[in-house]
């Protein structure tokens, strides 16, 4: 099995690669999605605050591989050779992920600077996103306080995203098909 998973800091293109992931008919796990549903189950308001309180009680009380280990159990349920992980957020998951899948696993980090996640920021418009450019400095700290920095210097490949979508498409396209195998999307 061969899990390739994207880390980057808040806004930097994850999700974007997890969709073109998709598009090229490999099964996506989002790691936020654990959060989310975590956030719900405690019948909380589902923003930027009670979103980083929850992730960061997870991880307090279950590890900081929380996460990933909840994780672990939908990568396998896909039964798919080839599975993308959507935000990683720290080298206690990366460890995660390698020992439970050794070799099979590939780290790709996504960098975009502040200034062009904060407009992205503004155009999605999720729930928990932050709406000041301190804000997401904020968000920034509280996931660098996970070890993200430690799981982006971890990472196999870096990819930039400051330039068009077109050209990060493109970009995901040649590395998830390099580390694949998989077809590009027409």
């Amino acid at each position: 099995m061969k899990i390739i998973a994207f880390v980057g800091m808040p806004a930097s293109g994850k999700s974007e690669a997890a969709r073109i992931a998709a598009a090229m008919g490999i099964p996506v796990i989002n790691m936020g999605d654990v959060i989310r549903r975590e956030v719900l189950s405690r019948g909380l308001e589902p923003n930027d605050s009670n979103t980083g309180m929850v992730a960061t009680d997870l991880r307090k009380y279950e590890g900081m591989d929380a996460v990933a280990v909840r994780c672990v159990s939908q990568i396998k349920e896909t039964g798919s050779e080839l599975v993308v992980v959507d935000g990683v957020r720290g080298i206690a998951e990366v460890e995660c992920f390698r020992q439970e899948f050794g070799k099979g696993f590939v780290l790709i980090s996504i960098y975009a600077p502040i200034e062009i996640r904060f407009c992205r920021v503004q155009k999605r418009a999720r729930s928990d996103d932050m709406n000041s450019i301190e804000g997401l400095r904020h968000r920034d700290e509280r996931e660098l306080g996970w070890g993200m920095g430690e799981a982006i210097e971890a990472s196999n490949v870096e990819i930039e995203n400051n330039s068009t979508l077109d050209t990060f498409k493109k970009d995901v396209v040649d590395v998830l098909s390099n580390y694949s195998g998989a077809d590009p999307v027409q």
